[in-house]
């Protein structure tokens, strides 16, 4: 791993992934008196280090994870990892999704394919805190509400108190949820404290909620929870699921839908 040398800042970052080390985690408020900089200065020293170091920013301010089995990806990176595997899920996913519903989308690759296969449909509304999906609707005939917060850089989802306050005035009838993790134990969680309050706020406000993700993310659990089981209505993967989760959806009567 690079050291951070060399500029001010740099030498700033180094100290700061040190006390990361010690104590776990550090506020902003913490730096800013510890280092005598501004909090947006605090703030853009986290968005540098949780790029290259296994540093989680949370709400205010970052947590170290040292394991390193918790590591976000940004969505560059994210968008190879299993394609195919996430092509069959979005084609499942869409085939839940007629004419007259409205749905939401919270960010991620298999939920950025999803979006591209209902580019050519109609009378569909959409609900995305995520840009790039709004985007790449752009051009369709779809209804697209997006909505608002601070744009989070690894996953183009907007997150925050404002996001939420608008999410809490709408009314969602499918609700897609991407997600870091599922577990029996741990129901479906998230890497970001922040998409994590996010994805609440929209659960909250569906009818429905399914929860798309790949054979990796089963039978695990990341950092941050976001809803237990029993909140969910459906799950959309591309294999059988086994072991103790397994057992938990058919305890709690979920459905599973797997490509044809």
């Amino acid at each position: 791993m690079a050291e951070l040398s060399g500029t001010k800042g740099s030498r700033r970052r180094e100290a700061i992934l040190q006390l990361l080390k010690q104590q776990g985690k550090i506020t902003i408020q913490e730096m800013v008196e510890r280092f005598g900089c501004s909090e947006a200065t605090a703030r853009r020293d986290l968005e540098q280090m949780e790029a290259i170091y296994p540093v989680i920013r949370t709400i205010g301010g970052a947590m170290y994870d040292g394991m390193g089995a918790m590591r976000e990806l940004p969505f560059s990176e994210k968008e190879g990892l299993s394609i195919l595997e996430k092509e069959k899920i979005a084609k499942a996913a869409a085939s839940q999704i007629v004419e007259g519903d409205v749905i939401g989308l919270s960010g991620g690759t298999t939920n950025f394919l999803l979006a591209k296969l209902l580019k050519g449909r109609r009378g569909i509304t959409v609900v995305t805190n995520a840009i790039n999906i709004a985007m790449e609707l752009a051009d369709s005939r779809i209804q697209v509400v997006v909505t608002g917060g601070i744009m989070r850089h690894n996953s183009f989802e907007l997150c925050g108190p404002l996001g939420e306050e608008m999410i809490a005035q709408l009314h969602i009838g499918k609700m897609f949820i991407g997600v870091d993790g599922i577990s029996s134990e741990g129901g479906i969680s998230s890497y970001s404290e922040q998409e994590a309050q996010s994805a609440k706020a929209l659960i909250k406000r569906s009818q429905e909620t399914y929860v798309v993700f790949d054979h990796t993310k089963a039978n695990r659990t990341s950092l941050f929870s976001i809803a237990a089981l029993t909140e969910i209505k459906g799950v959309i993967t591309d294999s059988p699921l086994d072991g103790p989760l397994g057992d938990a959806i058919r305890l709690h009567g979920i459905t599973v839908y797997l490509p044809d």
